[in-house]
């Protein structure tokens, strides 16, 4: 059962995952040039499905009928070979795959070193014949010379009185003797060993054929009895499909949208009543080279030499002996055991994938033919095998029809679509009623006068809407352009299409003083809340005949809360959007007010007179935090107040130091007997002895100061006043 269900179905290429859902008809391909009947056993499977995907790939599927052996050629551009081996899937009805080849691509100078002739350096004549020494040649030169190749030397030769030229010269070594002949005279050389000459023409044609890098064939070889289906499918790089709308607005009648999606067929292959399906999903898509050959360098070992030695031999341990003969009965007998064990296995792996895969066709949209889903596993995997694989609905109904995939959606042209090679089309896939009002759209940054004329437009159709442009007609007339997201079904947007010159805004901004909130004092620090409010009016005047409801577009900030209006009408990450209905001849009005409050955290000791005065006058702040701020106020002038002194007693000191410098200074010029010396020994012993009250002084105070501080701190940390 494993190896029959495994002949039908082949994967080919790395990364290709067959699920139910994808059904053939989820992917697409291009650059596909042709098919090449009319070769012996040679069958064509022409184009039959295409998928274009909106992330830039598309899925070709080719079917058709296979009669016995047969290969399929197809031929495609260089550059899509790698999505091709990475995407192919090939699948035989009633037969099996055989092999897929295509060219190979090797480096060329990989191929043209494996010749005995190597062109890879481009060689000159000299240094192609140094390559054939010993091989034996035919020159004209004029006249005929048979000999075998010596190889090439270069010589000097005068030309003129002063001038020298290097002339290359052939040596051969001919019946005759050794014969140097100059090159410059040879006008014909044949080879005669035909081996030799072969290759030399083999090594030029893959240069040749290395130029030829456009197309390259592809043949998928199939082996079988009979006639039966067989298909081809991959997925190529595509460009990506656009899409463009109308939009026909009438008085008292839904709005009429129309979608077109813009498909161009830039492949080398004519689109010949093929089944189109354009999906607008994003899936993951890669290239990988695939296609060029890759080799690893490997390390060159060398082996160890050794003097020879003569052989020698050992008898064998019998104990040895018996232990091995025990040990080679009993692997076989373990070989048995696992033998049948992997039989079973394979059996029961092969049936569980069986039921794996009828499993998800059962649960995949689309899928006609799969097995019922309420059979047992087992009956849904012989359904399976007996329907012979995949097949899928075509039950939809006429025009293009959208489909929800997943994540993706799928608009599938029920009409076969033909189209030329190198060319475009334009394919309607919506026609149908949606919800569209009217507004106008005041933005300041876009114009600082005029709003927008544009439609709050729900999309109630059943399609999904892919970004695009969109035309809009008012009453029978053009109205302007527009563009628009994608719009999943339900969905609304904003839209904007021309400039309402009938509307004018006037925007005008009042700034209001920001306003004390409260004071808190916690553990020596004060929190000061403040609130900060601003107002933006917009006055609203329409001149046209009939009510209009302008939207009129606010910016959005985070640290600002909404005071009036309390509720937008809109909101998005960015603007808020308040809804204005303006009467003819009557100016509207609307006025944004916004708040926002602002907590400071400031040491208590940092705070300075003015702003406690400010605080003990403000109405909002509580008695308890006066009070407390009045203590606070009494304990920092006392703590103040013994810095002030200790200050003044360390300029004292200072003050004291400079004269007893002036002393030392005049000391060192008089002579120490003398009076006026004398007077200055007593003067500085005074100073010292003041200087010494001081200082005791200052270490009092500084022990106030300390205390002061300390009562202080611990005032304000059993602080905790609202």
């Amino acid at each position: 059962m494993r190896r029959c269900f495994w002949n039908q179905v082949w994967l080919v290429g790395v990364g290709v995952v067959i699920v139910g859902s994808l059904a053939w008809a989820q992917q697409p391909g291009p650059a596909v040039l042709g098919a090449a009947p009319g070769k012996p056993g040679s069958a064509n499977l022409p184009l039959k499905r295409i998928v274009l995907f909106s992330s830039g790939v598309g899925f070709f599927e080719h079917r058709g009928e296979l009669v016995d052996d047969a290969q399929v050629e197809l031929r495609f551009r260089t550059e899509n070979i790698n999505d091709l081996l990475k995407s192919m899937v090939v699948f035989d009805e009633g037969g099996k795959v055989s092999v897929v080849t295509y060219a190979s691509k090797d480096p060329i100078s990989r191929t043209l070193k494996s010749f005995a002739v190597d062109l890879t350096p481009n060689p000159t004549l000299g240094e192609l014949l140094n390559q054939l020494r010993g091989e034996k040649v035919r020159l004209e030169a004029p006249n005929e010379i048979i000999g075998t190749i010596l190889g090439v030397e270069v010589r000097e030769v005068n030309v003129g009185d002063k001038q020298v030229q290097k002339v290359e010269f052939l040596n051969l070594l001919t019946e005759a003797g050794i014969r140097s002949v100059a090159l410059e005279k040879v006008s014909a050389i044949k080879l005669v060993n035909e081996k030799i000459d072969s290759e030399l023409n083999k090594a030029l044609a893959v240069l040749a054929t290395a130029r030829d890098v456009d197309k390259k064939a592809v043949v998928i070889r199939f082996t079988g009895e009979g006639k039966r289906q067989g298909r081809i499918g991959y997925i190529l790089e595509t460009p990506v499909w656009k899409t463009s709308y109308r939009l026909v607005l009438e008085e008292g009648k839904p709005a009429l949208l129309q979608g077109w999606a813009i498909v161009e067929n830039t492949t080398e292959e004519d689109w010949n009543e093929v089944n189109l399906a354009l999906v607008s999903g994003r899936p993951i898509s890669f290239q990988m080279d695939l296609y060029q050959p890759l080799y690893l360098p490997r390390p060159m070992e060398k082996l160890e030499l050794y003097a020879s030695l003569r052989p020698r031999v050992y008898e064998q341990d019998l104990s040895r002996r018996e232990r091995e003969f025990l040990a080679r009965a009993a692997d076989k007998a373990a070989e048995v055991a696992m033998d049948a064990e992997r039989e079973e296995a394979d059996e029961a792996a092969a049936t569980r994938g069986l039921e794996r895969r009828a499993r998800a066709l059962a649960a995949a949209p689309g899928f006609a033919g799969a097995p019922s889903p309420g059979a047992p596993p087992m009956e849904q995997a012989k359904q399976l095998k007996a329907d012979g694989g995949f097949a899928f609905r075509r039950d939809v109904p006429s025009a293009a029809t959208a489909t929800q995939l997943g994540e993706a959606f799928e608009y599938q042209i029920q009409t076969p679509v033909s189209l030329p090679r190198q060319q475009s089309a334009m394919l309607p896939i919506v026609n149908a009623e949606v919800q569209a009002e009217k507004v106008s759209i005041y933005t300041p940054s876009v114009h600082p006068k005029h709003p927008l004329l544009g439609l709050r437009m729900t999309n109630t159709s059943k399609s999904y809407l892919m970004q695009g442009p969109m035309t809009v007609f008012d009453e029978g007339a053009y109205a302007g352009d527009t563009k628009i997201q994608d719009i999943p079904p339900g969905s609304q947007r904003l839209l904007s299409y021309a400039l309402d010159l009938k509307v004018e805004v006037a925007p005008e901004s009042k700034g209001k003083p920001e306003e004390l909130v409260s004071v808190q004092l916690v553990k020596g620090v004060a929190y000061i809340s403040r609130k900060y409010a601003r107002s933006q009016v917009y006055t609203v005047k329409n001149s046209a005949d009939k009510v209009r409801k302008v939207l009129i577009e606010y910016p959005y900030d985070p640290q600002w809360t909404l005071i009036s209006p309390k509720e937008p009408a809109e909101k998005t990450r960015d603007m808020y959007r308040f809804l204005v209905e303006a009467k003819p001849g009557e100016p509207a009005t609307l006025a944004v007010e916004e708040e926002r409050t602002e907590r400071q955290q400031v040491a208590i000791t940092n705070l300075d007179d003015g702003m406690i005065a400010i605080f003990l006058q403000a109405k909002v702040v509580t008695d308890q935090v006066k009070a407390a701020l009045k203590q606070v106020v009494a304990l920092k002038a006392e703590w103040q107040t013994l810095q002030v002194k200790r200050q003044q007693l360390e300029e004292q000191i200072r003050v004291i130091e400079e004269e007893q410098a002036r002393i030392r200074q005049n000391m060192a010029q008089l002579d120490r007997t003398s009076d006026l010396y004398k007077r200055y020994v007593q003067k500085f012993a005074e100073q010292e002895d003041q200087n010494d009250k001081i200082r005791a002084e200052i270490k009092a105070v500084t022990d106030q100061i300390n205390a002061a501080k300390k009562k202080l701190d611990d005032y304000l940390m059993s602080l905790e006043v609202k």
